[in-house]
C-alpha cells in the first residue's frame, strides 16, 4: 500500500552543509518531520557536492516520514561560476558583467538536462543562454545550429 502524501517542501541547501539551523530546522520541524535524519541522509547523498547550492525536493507523507529528491544546481550559479564573476548584472540589458563560451553553454545544459523541460541539447543550450542573458553575461563564438 502506498503511502498518503500530506504535501511538498522544496529547499535550496549547500551540498554537505544540511543542519538543524534556519533554513532546515524550522521548515522541517513546522511540518513535524524528523530534522536530523534529513540532515544525515543529505549530507551523505551529496558529500561529493560540498559547498554546491542544491534545490531539494521534499515529499512529506501523513506518517510524519519522507522522501526526497537533489536536483542540479541552478543555472545562474553554474553561470556565474563559468564566467568568474561575482553576481549578474543589475541592468543586464545595458551593463554586461561577463562572458561565456558555446562550449560553456553545452556543459552546462548537459548537466542541467535532467531537470529541464526538454530532451534536445539545443533547446537545453538555448534555455542556459537565455538565462545568461538576463543575468548580463554573453554568449561568445557563433551557436552550434547556426553553422
Amino acid at each position: 500500500m502506498a503511502k498518503e502524501i500530506s504535501g511538498y517542501l522544496k529547499l535550496q541547501i549547500k551540498g554537505g552543509a544540511a543542519n538543524p539551523s534556519p533554513p532546515v530546522g524550522p521548515a522541517l520541524g513546522s511540518k513535524g518531520l524528523n530534522i536530523m535524519e534529513f540532515c544525515k541522509q543529505f549530507n551523505a547523498r551529496t558529500q561529493d557536492k560540498p559547498g554546491v547550492l542544491l534545490p531539494v525536493l521534499i515529499t512529506m507523507y501523513k506518517d510524519k516520514s519522507f522522501d526526497f529528491v537533489i536536483k542540479t544546481p541552478p543555472a545562474p550559479i553554474l553561470l556565474i561560476e563559468a564566467s568568474k564573476v561575482k553576481k549578474g548584472s543589475s541592468e543586464p540589458n545595458r551593463n554586461k558583467v561577463g562572458s561565456v563560451t558555446w562550449d560553456q553553454i553545452k556543459s552546462i545544459a548537459e548537466i542541467k538536462l535532467p531537470d529541464l523541460n526538454t530532451a534536445k541539447i539545443d533547446s537545453a543550450m538555448k534555455q542556459v543562454a537565455g538565462t545568461a542573458r538576463s543575468l548580463g553575461i554573453t554568449v561568445t563564438g557563433t551557436a552550434p545550429w547556426d553553422n
